[in-house]
């Protein structure tokens, strides 16, 4: 691509032509809806699949999650991934041909910003006819792409998948990069950046590299992988030649990197990166995401240290606080800040339903009721009888079934909570929201009132603070759902009399030893809690075992279960 006009960088640079370079893969279809759009990390480029030539030695970087039948299967989807600005692998770079010189551009290059980078995204895409894209992804780097694109067009796409990214870097990220440059400033062959393609600062960048792969992984991961492990002998050489294998596993990883990648490029590029800060330039990260108007679904990854799970649930938290449809996983891995590129096998399935419900409207209803949870009678009462209608937050939201009715029958906005990571998934697939979080740890993000309904379906007995926890729920909520089983119906009881045991039934099914269960109480004791923390009981009701009629007489007797609508006192 070539833009005729003069591009304006946000330094007050200008370039007077950008070229991008490209790859795409799959067939646009005849409404151009099935774009997916890829933003690469920080040393990647446009080659995210297959192989370009015969000559090629690996597939595209992405390879195992992008192809026929992959997870982002081209066969359905258009899979565009492009070099971005300030790159060397074909886009418009510091090694470029400066039309005013005919030299290289080295150090005379405009710096430039991630914004920049993404206007020129748009414009690519624009250039290619595409007004809008299905989803934009972007790992890393590419994450910081795929929230400016979503922020300053948001007419443009339609969902946003953000893997190990962050809304700006933090002081230590911030260290790294500056040591990392200084690395290549220092070279003697850096030459002020003007230095011939055989002779670069291959040590510096090779040393840029090192110390940037260590960012990537974990000390776990780097334990279970090298160890103290030597490379060539049992026993020290007792001189300063690489030796262990954490070693020469990273010169080897500096010397590959040398002769893909441009030093130059990246002085211009870690230096976007550090300048990358949503909440300095819109005064908070609820306004930068105010206008966005794209689904979101974050990952992040707990061994990440480099843009830590934090860093993640502070765009969710924004996220939620402006009501967006936003899902959120944070994903168990030994393996750092390169997980998403190395457990594709983890996030595939996420991404695939992820983008499966963006390009299909769920319309099927009833198939959440005709294939309903067993055992899940309170559903339908939550349904028919409390939630009619408005914005519904449900904690301990598991698979989304009952969060999937209340959107497609009775048109509720919703939202998910839950700690289980395969229930985010679950939830994906039906398009429902959900957010991975402990309950009881992560409600103080939430407005007073926020939601017109909160639900906690026989949820609160697996708690360890349930008082304070019926608390942030009235604060957060008008109003409030809470089912649970009932701890004194008569076949617990009697259990209790006759056998000297802890009882089981269908209602509480688990063994004393492996219960999930934390707390065993009654409708009275339910009832007493609430007197005590000021919240009105609104309604009760205790439905029968089948599911039919309700418990009338002496319910704390005879209901195996109840339901309660509540609210904080005025």
């Amino acid at each position: 691509m070539e833009e005729e006009e003069i591009f304006e960088l946000e330094s007050g640079g200008v370039l007077k032509e950008v070229e991008v370079a490209y790859e795409t893969y799959g067939e646009l279809n005849e409404d151009g809806s099935n774009a997916v759009y890829i933003c690469h990390a920080l040393t990647g480029d446009a080659h995210v699949a297959g192989y370009s030539s015969s000559e090629d030695s690996k597939p595209g970087w992405w390879d195992d999650m992008i192809g026929p039948g992959k997870y982002i299967d081209t066969e359905k989807y258009f899979v565009i991934c492009s070099n971005f600005l300030g790159g060397c692998s074909g886009t418009t770079g510091p090694s470029s041909i400066n039309p005013d010189t005919g030299l290289k551009y080295g150090l005379d290059f405009p710096l430039f910003t991630i914004k920049d980078m993404a206007r020129v995204h748009k414009m690519f895409v624009d250039k290619l006819g595409i007004e809008t894209l299905l989803c934009v992804i972007g790992g890393s780097m590419g994450g910081m792409h795929a929230m400016r694109i979503a922020i300053d067009y948001p007419e443009k796409v339609k969902s946003v998948v953000l893997i190990a990214t962050t809304s700006h870097l933090g002081a230590q990220a911030i260290a790294f990069d500056a040591v990392g440059r200084n690395a290549i400033l220092a070279d003697r062959q850096f030459n002020s950046g003007h230095y011939p393609e055989d002779k670069g600062p291959d040590r510096g960048l090779g040393i840029a590299r090192m110390i940037g792969h260590i960012t990537y992984l974990s000390e776990e991961g780097m334990r279970r992988k090298f160890g103290r492990a030597l490379r060539n002998s049992d026993d020290y050489s007792y001189d300063f030649d690489p030796e262990f294998s954490v070693e020469t596993y990273l010169d080897h990883q500096g010397r590959r990197f040398v002769e893909r990648f441009d030093a130059n490029s990246y002085l211009y590029i870690t230096r976007a990166m550090d300048y990358f800060d949503l909440e300095k330039e819109f005064g908070s990260l609820e306004k930068a995401f105010a206008s966005v108007k794209a689904r979101f679904f974050v990952v992040s990854y707990s061994s990440d240290w480099l843009f830590p799970p934090a860093h993640s649930q502070e765009i969710v938290d924004a996220l939620v606080s402006n009501a967006k449809d936003v899902s959120y996983s944070n994903i168990n891995s030994h393996h750092g800040h390169d997980a998403f590129l190395i457990e594709t096998d983890v996030i595939g399935p996420y991404i695939e339903n992820f983008v499966w419900a963006t390009s299909h409207k769920i319309t099927d209803s009833f198939a959440y009721t005709r294939n309903s949870e067993p055992g899940r009678s309170d559903y339908e009462i939550i349904q028919n009888q409390f939630v009619v209608s408005g914005d519904v937050l449900d904690l301990g939201c598991g698979e989304g079934e009952l969060l999937a009715r209340l959107r497609d029958v009775n048109k509720c906005d919703v939202l998910g909570i839950d700690i289980d990571t395969e229930s985010i998934g679950s939830c994906l697939k039906k398009g429902v929201p959900a957010v991975w979080a402990d309950i009881e740890d992560s409600l103080e993000s939430f407005a007073d009132g926020q939601f017109d309904y909160v639900v906690l379906s026989k949820t609160l007995q697996t708690t360890k603070r349930p008082k304070e926890l019926l608390k942030e729920i009235v604060r957060i909520g008008r109003k409030a759902v809470i089912t649970f089983p009932n701890f004194a119906h008569i076949s617990c009881r009697a259990q209790l009399f006759f056998t000297g045991r802890a009882p089981t039934t269908s209602s509480l099914p688990y063994s004393w030893y492996d219960s999930p269960n934390v707390h065993f109480f009654s409708m009275k004791d339910f009832e007493k809690l609430c007197r005590s923390v000021n919240i009105r009981i609104e309604q009760r009701i205790v439905p029968r075992t089948a599911g039919t009629g309700i418990v009338n007489f002496l319910p704390n007797l005879f209901g195996r279960e109840a339901i309660y609508l509540i609210s904080r006192e005025s």
